[in-house]
């Protein structure tokens, strides 16, 4: 059984060759493939620097009490930026009802590992520093975005530091070895990555660091003591594997995991406009209203 919006979407980006050429031409087809599309009604857009970082709040003009979600863009830690999850980070806002600080993180192979996760973790102690309580913020992202999410909450739990009050992650890059059977399961029926790909991508962010270091690739991290996770995946993509299994490991050791599968759908299916595939609304909706159950 297939998704029609799958199938148009499918046939748009092997028709495309989305995913081809050089580091700078996959960031400058992302950039051209996003940029233009309309910022929902009810959202203001605003810039700002967050942990030294340039960064975008997308603030719904019914805000409920104040809580902000720190949202880490996907594009294998080497695309993708402001221009191309602003949408997403807006419709997020919207869903949920609270501002959304959308960060741009350095990127590989200029800024390779762990530059990302400084970056979040600096922007995270930002928001602290100005007044916003950590049990009022969660983090979330999607692809690399997802995976930094997951390193990020790690990373400040091995500082000692205080937690966010939940972490949210939309198709996560849990594991930079890229050997989950999934690669092989779903590669005729995902369109957006694939195994070779995502190497590439890994080798260029990775920059001669271990692909199992903890922070580059949480699926290898101990998990211990996380806040409550939410964990979104399509079961059509190749790193379905990557949310399943860290979603168990984390449950093993006593992490709060919620893992939200849904049929036929591919990586990142949120950032699809919602005519194509109205998941995408269902899924932000349940997210908004997960991270809202659990501020305090």
């Amino acid at each position: 059984m297939t998704h029609p919006g799958v199938e148009l979407i499918t046939a748009f980006v092997r028709e495309s060759g989305l995913g081809a050429g050089t580091i700078e031409e996959q960031r400058a087809a992302m950039t051209a493939a996003t940029v233009g599309l309309p910022i929902p009604t009810g959202i203001t857009v605003s810039s700002a620097t967050v942990g030294d970082r340039p960064a975008e709040w997308l603030t719904p003009a019914d805000q409920q009490p104040p809580g902000v979600i720190l949202y880490l863009h996907g594009g294998g830690y080497c695309l993708g930026g402001l221009a191309t999850h602003r949408v997403l980070a807006a419709r997020l806002a919207l869903a949920s009802q609270l501002s959304v600080c959308l960060l741009d993180y350095r990127l590989a192979p200029e800024h390779p590992f762990p530059a990302a996760v400084d970056d979040a973790v600096a922007a995270f102690h930002d928001l602290l520093a100005h007044g916003i309580r950590s049990d009022r913020v969660a983090i979330a992202g999607d692809s690399a975005g997802g995976g930094l999410t997951l390193a990020t909450l790690v990373a400040l739990r091995d500082a000692g530091a205080d937690l966010p009050a939940a972490g949210v992650a939309l198709s996560p890059w849990t594991d930079l070895t890229q050997s989950a059977d999934s690669y092989d399961r779903c590669a005729e029926v995902d369109p957006m990555i694939d195994r070779d790909r995502l190497q590439v991508m890994a080798d260029r962010y990775l920059g001669g660091a271990s692909p199992t270091a903890p922070l580059a690739s949480p699926m290898h991290a101990d998990l211990s003591g996380l806040p409550p996770l939410l964990i979104e995946v399509g079961e059509a993509e190749c790193l379905v594997d990557d949310a399943v299994v860290f979603a168990e490991r984390a449950r093993a050791v006593g992490v709060d995991v919620t893992l939200n599968r849904y049929p036929n759908l591919i990586h990142v299916f949120q950032a699809f406009p919602p005519e194509l595939i109205p998941e995408g609304d269902v899924s932000l909706r349940g997210i908004g209203a997960f991270i809202n159950d659990r501020f305090s």
